[in-house]
């Protein structure tokens, strides 16, 4: 492509070349007839005018055209060619015709045949068949997050109408696993399909090796009555994608009515979605406060409700959701810990839109636990290992790092391109250019700064995903739950490439193996490369940072009007001194209401 500034510049400095013939005063020797020179200054006149008619139109004509309203697609790199295909390997259904997996067909129709429902589509988890429904509901919050934010770098790449048929994949799916029509529900489907052992004689998505497409095996349908957690994520899901479709007002409205109903049962039928249930062995859930406060603010967002900030907002359900605490696993943004996002999107209201009494004080609290997990990223602090490729540690020593990095990422981005000037680590101040430096560094770790490329695109890249699809020949030949195990076990190449999609990724020392007998390295989910899709191919493709609008994700927020807080309270501090007071702080005091350490210059 050529640049439009120095194509103008060109041809403006050839016109100046060619200005100075044309309009330099003719020469001419002495005469005595002023007529003849009055005759000669006109014709030149009228040369020159023409002449320079001619030229300027000339140079209007040659101008590049620039179009405002619908600019050319960005060239592809390596953030958005993965755009393309990172999911659609893992859909399940009936495929639409223009799916551009050539190695994929239509699969697992009679998904809730059992229960004479139609639980077809959605997507599959990772290199098997089962659909976990809580990893894929914060999937679809993530992806949906990305487009309310970044639809015009979606569309820039050419992706936008890809993105949300993808969104549109999973919420189609998760409309069907409840009654979306009712006001209240007392049951929503957890999963389809179950692993077991691969030594196991019961067929199933753990103990065969097929292709979706050859699936023959029965797959259960697991439901779940009291299931806090998914059903909040559910509706965080629904209430996110909502947002991306609010141009088609039926579609929204009808993803706004399952929103309400479903985060109602979140609420009323308290439970976590894993007791008692095979999910523990692989998507355990260890709270559902923390969706609480994530769903609440997600249908804050969608509706303009009030009344679900101050659900979000509440001192004792943020309490719960462990957001005063200070460990290390609460700063770690996962398919199991939505506090962090939650934090980050509610820290974003208070920066645009301060809405003071009663709000502030735990929203306030809110932006200093963000600015402690920034803080905790960056690399001149220690609160994370980092291997000596450069990749941080969030996992703690734990295998599927890559997934947690991904997400630090994406959030680290989006506060980068929020109106905060900085904030404080300690004595160090940090501008908003250290996190994006992070997030960076991080994500080209993964796509090529390290030992070796993580995602299936360039020149190195894993060849042996753990992931049946890929890993079987697209040879019309149907293996069966057996059959199929001689592919899992070949050293060959998989004979089809999942392009775009991220692997586990390396253990803490930077180690990696490409093996397929080895998931903990080399199978992707749909929870990684939904952060792969958030973070590098939508907020870095590009060099500039376009900042937040406001009028995306709180489209539906009303402006806010802080209201007057009420009188503080009479004090009733009861004191006993034995001892003196220095500089203003009580030393021993004893007194009803005196908490550790004690100001008596501060009334809270």
């Amino acid at each position: 492509m050529y640049d439009r500034g120095a194509s103008f510049e060109i041809e403006e400095a050839a016109a100046d070349d060619r200005r100075p013939a044309l309009l330099r005063p003719v020469e001419h020797k002495t005469t005595t007839k002023k007529r003849n020179t009055i005759f000669l200054w006109m014709i030149g006149a009228i040369l020159v005018a023409g002449l320079a008619t001619a030229l300027i139109s000339s140079m209007v004509k040659n101008l590049p055209r620039h179009r405002h309203r619908h600019q050319p697609p960005l060239p592809p790199d390596n953030y958005t060619l993965a755009l393309n295909k990172a999911l659609n390997a893992q859909r399940s259904g009936r495929l639409p015709e223009d799916d551009n997996v050539s190695w994929r067909g239509d699969s697992c129709l009679k998904d809730g045949s059992s229960l004479s429902e139609d639980l077809s589509g959605g997507y599959y988890d990772a290199g098997d068949a089962i659909k976990f429904n809580f990893p894929q509901s914060f999937a679809m919050t993530l992806l949906s997050w990305t487009v309310v934010e970044y639809s015009a770098k979606y569309e820039a790449a050419g992706e936008l109408n890809h993105v949300k048929e993808t969104i549109k994949w999973g919420t189609d799916y998760l409309l069907k696993t409840f009654n979306n029509s009712a006001d209240t529900i007392d049951r929503v489907v957890t999963q389809v399909g179950r692993g077991g052992f691969p030594s196991g004689t019961d067929p199933n998505d753990h103990s065969c090796w097929m292709r979706p497409e050859d699936i023959d095996y029965e797959r259960p349908v697991t439901e779940c009555n009291r299931c806090s957690d998914l059903a909040a994520e559910m509706a965080a899901a629904l209430a996110s994608a909502s947002i991306v479709f609010k141009d088609s007002v039926t579609y929204s409205h009808q993803l706004i009515r399952g929103v309400e109903t479903v985060f109602q049962f979140s609420r009323e039928r308290r439970g976590l979605y894993s007791i008692e249930n095979q999910a523990a062995n692989f998507y355990n859930s260890t709270s559902y406060w923390d969706e609480f406060v994530w769903g609440a603010t997600w249908l804050y967002y969608a509706t303009g409700n009030i009344s679900y900030l101050e659900l979000a907002n509440a001192p004792a359900l943020a309490t719960r959701a462990g957001a005063f605490e200070r460990r290390l696993c609460d700063r770690v943004f996962s398919w199991d810990n939505k506090l962090p996002g939650a934090q980050v999107l509610l820290t974003c209201l208070r920066i645009f839109f301060s809405p003071g009494y009663p709000y502030e004080e735990i929203l306030n609290e809110f932006h200093k636990q963000v600015e402690l997990s920034m803080c905790s990223f960056l690399p001149n602090h220690t609160s994370f290992n980092r291997t000596r490729g450069g990749m941080i540690d969030l996992s703690q020593g734990q295998p599927r790092n890559l997934q947690y990095v991904l997400n630090a990422a994406f959030l680290a981005h989006y506060l980068s391109a929020s109106d905060t000037g900085g904030w404080y680590c300690g004595p160090d101040f940090y501008t908003r250019d250290a996190l994006r430096q992070f997030a960076e560094k991080q994500i080209g770790y993964i796509l090529g700064a390290n030992p070796r490329n993580m995602v299936g695109f360039g020149d190195h890249y894993p060849k042996h995903v753990h992931h049946r699809g890929p890993s079987i020949p697209n040879d019309n030949i149907k293996y069966s739950c057996k059959g199929g195990w001689r592919w899992r076990n070949s050293k060959k190449s998989n004979p089809n490439t999942i392009v775009g999609a991220m692997v586990a990724g390396p253990y803490k020392h930077d180690g990696f193996e490409d093996l397929r007998e080895n998931y903990n390295y080399t199978e992707p989910a749909i929870t990684g490369n939904a952060g792969l899709v958030a973070a590098p191919l939508v907020a870095l493709s590009g060099k500039e940072s376009s900042g937040i609008d406001r009028n995306t994700v709180f489209s539906a927020v009303s402006p806010m009007y802080p209201a007057e807080p009420p009188p503080p309270a009479p004090w009733n501090i009861r004191f006993f001194c034995p001892k003196m007071h220095i500089l203003g702080f009580e030393l021993g005091a004893v007194g009803k209401n005196v908490t550790e350490p004690t100001n008596i210059f501060d009334k809270k």
